[in-house]
This record gives structure tokens, C-alpha cells and sequence, in this order.
């Protein structure tokens, strides 16, 4: 590989390793600051809304600039966002016990319009990264430099920043905000280092709205890429509903604090990282469109596992598994593999828009359908109900998939 990609990796790695103390920290903040299900899933709402409202515009402008350049003020504006929240945060030292109602309103007000910051942030960013990685390796070594690339992403996104993020916040509370404005400006300055032009081929410039239905026309003139959007969009979705209800999960039906789940986070990361390492010879053994069925299925069985699980040991080995890595590794590599540079980055924002936008959808689910059938279940169960509902939505998804995904992949 050579040395711009080594260091577009390391960017990564840093910006992942800040995203993954802040899929920490977000949630439990807002435990920090009430009880109500649904209040505590607004924060990460404000963090995934993004990628419904700015996919389309990151598309268009990922195929009008200079990709790299784009991906650095992107990690300079997180950066500054997580300043604010840390000093916001530092400023409400201490904190009063949570309650059912909001304490410190205006505490909270600030983490929304910071997580909104860095949520619109990551969408331009990571929309401009997977137009750009065309640039830096050659078609036939896709798949290993996406394996490698979502490695470092998921040791610092998933193993090491959730752990890191709640040490952290045990100890001082406002300091995994500070450390990721470190961590982005850090990526900022690396990808600095990275010469050439990465802006896409010259074209005759449009109107947006033309450059737009450029796009949709071309994920609608591929089946499999629409299949494929369609099903990331509804696992999202499921998959969300499970992250709000894991957290308390951890914290009421379990009794653990923050250490003890960025460490059940970081166990089933591992998982994660094997997927990386394994994924290149699993698709090569099963094909790719069996590979992607049995994935949706496995995750099913994952899903229906996590409230039964009696100990938080237990948990991390449920969450240990690779089959979303799997997945992404097949649909990611499908979709750059015959998608035009100068299409790209607009077909991956209306792929997106779809397969990220539904993320909100299932943090408002989740933390609405807890609110509303703890009166009536208590709370045990009411925290368990978004779980069951995943796991059978996925199960569900992966039966109705099944043959799209067989024939998508023996045509492409």
C-alpha cells in the first residue's frame, strides 16, 4: 500500500478513536441528566439526524471539491464541536442526580447543537472518505484495503474509544469531549500530509438538482445496489433500537457503571476486528451473496441473545461477532467497485440517505416504546421489549432478503 493511503488510515484511525469515546459518552451523558427513555434517545438522535438531512448535499459536493481537503475541514469542525462540549460541560461541574425530568436544561440544549455539529460533520466526511479510497488503491485491492481500513477504524472506533470514553467519564467528566477535539484535530493535521488532488474527473457542471437525479437514477438503474440500501436502512434501524435499550440494559438490568460497558463494548469490538481479518477469505469461500444472507441471519440470532444474557461477561460474548463488518465489507466494496468516480460520491449519499437516514427512526423507537410500556410491564421489561423487537424485525428482514440477495449477486 503506499504511503498516502498509510496515512489516510491513520487519519481514520484517529477520527475513529474520537468516535468511538463519543458512542460512549453521548448515551450516558444524557443519563447523567434524566431517566426518561425517550429524552436520553434525543442525543443520539441529534448525532444520526444528520445522515438523513445532509447525505444528498454531502454526495453533491463530494463530486464537486477536492475529497481530501473536504474530509480535513470536516475533522477541524468536530474538532471545535467537542470543544464546546467540553467546556459546556466543565462549566456545569457537578452535576445534580438524574430524575425522571431534564436537569440542567441548557446543559443539554448545548450537547444537542454539538452532537448536530458532529453528526452533519461525519456525514460529509465519511461520504467524501469512501469516494476518495478509489483514488489511493487499485480496483482488485478493494476489499483488503477496506478490511484493513474498517480494522483501524473499529480498534480505535469500537475497542479502544468506547473503553477509553468510560474511564474516562467515570473519572472526569468533561474530558472525552476535550480528548476528541484533540483526536479530530489530529486527523486534520495528518491528512494535511497527504499530497496530490483528489477532486473527481473534470465534468460540465450541472445544477445541483440534475447532479442530484444523476445519482438517484443510477442506484435506481441498479437493483442490487437499491436491494442493498433498502436492507442496510432497515438492520440500521433495528440495530439503533437495540443502542438505546443496551445502555440501560447495562445500567438497571445489569447494575454495572461506565467502565464495566465500555469494556462489554470494547470485548464485543473484537469481534469487529476479527470480522476484518476474515472477511476477504469468507467472501471468497461463500460468494458474496451468501455471505450477506448468512450475515443478516447470524445477527438476528445476536439480537434475540442479548436479553437473556444473565452477566455482563456474557453480554460482551454475544456482542463478539463479526457479521456486521461482513456485510459492510461486501456492500461497500459492490458499490465502489461499479460505481464511476464522478458518480460516486452522489450515488453514495442517496445510498446513504437510505441506509443511515432510517438510525433516528429506531433511537425514537426505542426509546418511546420504553417509556410507554414501563407504566404498564415495569421497567425490566419495558428495556427488553426494543431487543425482542430487533431481533424479530431482523430475522424478518433476513427471511425477505433471502432470494433478492441470492440472484443480485449470481447477475452482478
Amino acid at each position: 500500500m503506499t504511503n498516502a493511503y498509510v496515512r489516510f488510515v491513520t487519519a481514520g484511525g484517529f477520527s475513529n478513536l474520537a468516535d468511538g469515546v463519543a458512542t460512549m459518552v453521548w448515551a450516558w451523558m444524557a443519563t447523567l441528566l434524566t431517566r426518561d427513555a425517550f429524552v436520553i434517545a434525543l442525543l443520539p438522535v441529534a448525532l444520526r439526524l444528520p445522515w438523513f438531512l445532509c447525505a444528498l448535499p454531502a454526495g453533491i459536493v463530494a463530486d464537486r471539491v477536492d475529497r481530501r481537503q473536504l474530509i480535513q475541514r470536516m475533522d477541524v469542525l468536530r474538532a471545535a464541536a467537542f470543544g464546546l462540549a467540553a467546556v459546556s460541560v466543565a462549566f456545569a461541574m457537578p452535576l445534580p442526580p438524574a430524575t425522571d425530568g431534564l436537569q440542567m436544561p441548557w446543559l443539554y440544549g448545548l450537547l444537542l447543537v454539538s452532537a448536530f455539529i458532529v453528526g452533519g460533520a461525519e456525514v460529509f466526511r465519511d461520504n467524501a472518505a469512501q469516494t476518495m479510497m478509489p483514488a489511493l488503491v487499485p480496483p482488485e485491492r478493494l476489499e483488503r484495503a477496506n478490511g484493513r481500513l474498517w480494522s483501524v477504524e473499529i480498534v480505535g472506533g469500537e475497542l479502544l474509544g468506547p473503553a477509553l470514553g468510560a474511564f474516562l467519564i467515570a473519572a472526569v467528566l468533561w474530558f472525552p469531549f476535550a480528548l476528541n477535539a484533540g483526536a479530530f484535530a489530529v486527523s486534520a493535521l495528518l491528512l494535511m500530509t497527504i499530497r496530490g488532488t483528489f477532486r473527481p474527473p473534470p465534468r460540465e457542471r450541472a445544477p445541483w438538482q440534475t447532479e442530484l437525479k444523476e445519482g438517484i437514477a443510477f442506484l435506481r438503474s441498479s437493483p442490487l445496489l437499491m436491494a442493498l440500501a433498502v436492507i442496510t436502512g432497515v438492520w440500521n434501524l433495528l440495530w439503533m433500537m437495540v443502542t438505546v435499550a443496551l445502555v440501560l440494559f447495562v445500567q438497571e438490568s445489569l447494575g454495572h457503571g461506565a467502565p464495566a460497558y465500555g469494556l462489554i463494548l470494547a470485548i464485543g469490538a473484537v469481534g469487529g476486528i476479527l470480522g476484518c481479518l476474515i472477511a476477504e477469505h469468507v467472501i471468497a469461500r461463500l460468494g458474496q451473496g451468501r455471505t450477506t444472507q448468512w450475515m443478516l441471519l447470524a445477527s438476528a440470532l445476536a439480537f434475540a441473545a442479548i436479553p437473556m444474557a444473565p452477566t455482563g461477561w456474557a453480554l460482551a460474548l454475544i456482542l463478539f461477532q463479526p457479521t456486521g463488518i461482513i456485510w459492510n465489507t461486501v456492500s461497500v466494496s459492490h458499490r465502489q467497485r461499479v460505481t464511476p468516480s464522478e458518480v460516486l460520491g452522489r450515488l453514495n449519499s442517496v445510498y446513504r440517505m437510505l441506509a443511515w437516514g432510517m438510525m433516528p427512526i429506531g433511537l425514537l423507537l426505542s426509546g418511546a416504546l420504553i417509556s410507554f410500556l414501563g407504566p404498564y410491564t415495569g421497567r425490566d421489561i419495558a428495556i427488553s421489549a426494543p431487543l425482542w423487537a430487533a431481533a424479530l424485525g431482523s430475522g424478518a428482514l433476513a427471511w425477505a432478503s433471502w432470494r433478492t440477495l441470492a440472484e443480485g449477486f449470481y447477475k452482478a
